[in-house]
């Protein structure tokens, strides 16, 4: 049976708000995804944000690790930032195989030597748009299914601005052009996407309303009740009626890429894929 370490990048403060907003917190969520995909496979989760963490002995009791996101900010350098870097570069440097979307990929970045700061484009709240591989990414397998171009559910204002050196830049967008990335440090290896694969519609609109200050802040709202009624049209895509979903995924400019689970989580199946198989 493989094992999976899941690490929950939140700290305590965030993960009681997540779990009010949405009955789980970040690696929970992950965790389910994970069932669904692969029910195999044995999931161990972890608040390495916390001073009084219990972390395994060892890493070499796990095949892989999944890194959640995060409200924390790498560039802050705050001692629950700092525990997770520890734990990010322990993982490679064991040989782990690792994924990790939005703030695991900013962690990655940052211990393998990249840049992650906020985002001089601007935020992506709700979901990044037109998402376009590079030239490797188009053949590589964490992007295996994708089409041409994709959308993807997004909640973040930071993001990698530099990518650590000899890293694979796998996509981008007109708003950030590192939105999947391949990182190799040490004997490990790390896939991850800016964009959240793991977040259920219903979730993406949990978290628009937790960030209602910062978009309203950023601009993209004028008030928070535009960000609430917002986040309802998201959370009916997947609880409403069939003709209901129809005309919000037109309203809304979204495809079978968001609202499918299985495209929706492509890149998390991928990784899992190719955890089962041992390449590295």
């Amino acid at each position: 049976m493989l094992r999976l370490l899941i690490a929950d990048g939140n700290d305590r403060a965030a993960r009681d708000r997540h779990v009010a907003a949405t009955g789980r917190t970040s690696a929970e969520s992950y965790a389910a995804v994970v069932r669904d995909l692969r029910p195999e496979i044995s999931c161990h989760l972890v608040s390495p944000a916390d001073a009084d963490a219990t972390l395994p002995a060892t890493l070499a009791d796990f095949d892989g690790m999944i890194f959640t996101g995060s409200t924390l900010r790498v560039s802050e350098g705050t001692p629950e930032v700092r525990r997770q870097l520890v734990l990010m570069w322990a993982a490679l440097d064991a040989g782990l195989a690792i994924f990790g979307s939005c703030w695991g990929v900013q962690v990655a970045a940052t211990v393998a030597g990249g840049r992650a700061a906020e985002n001089p484009r601007g935020p992506e709240y709700g979901f990044a748009r037109s998402i376009t591989p590079t030239e490797e990414g188009r053949t590589h397998p964490l992007l295996a299914g994708r089409p041409a171009t994709w959308d993807a559910p997004a909640i973040h204002a930071d993001a990698v601005l530099q990518p650590p050196p000899g890293a694979r830049v796998l996509a981008g967008n007109r708003i950030l052009g590192i939105q999947a990335i391949e990182i190799r440090q040490g004997d490990g290896w790390f896939w991850g996407t800016q964009y959240h694969p793991e977040l259920d519609l219903d979730e993406v609109a949990a978290m628009l309303r937790l960030c209602d200050t910062a978009i309203v802040a950023a601009g993209l709202a004028e008030d928070p009740e535009t960000v609430a009624a917002y986040a309802d049209e998201i959370a009916g895509l997947q609880t409403g009626e069939p003709a209901a979903v129809r005309r919000l995924a037109w309203r809304h400019g979204l495809g079978p890429e968001v609202l499918e689970a299985d495209r929706r989580r492509r890149e998390i199946g991928n990784f899992l894929t190719r955890l089962s198989t041992g390449e590295h």
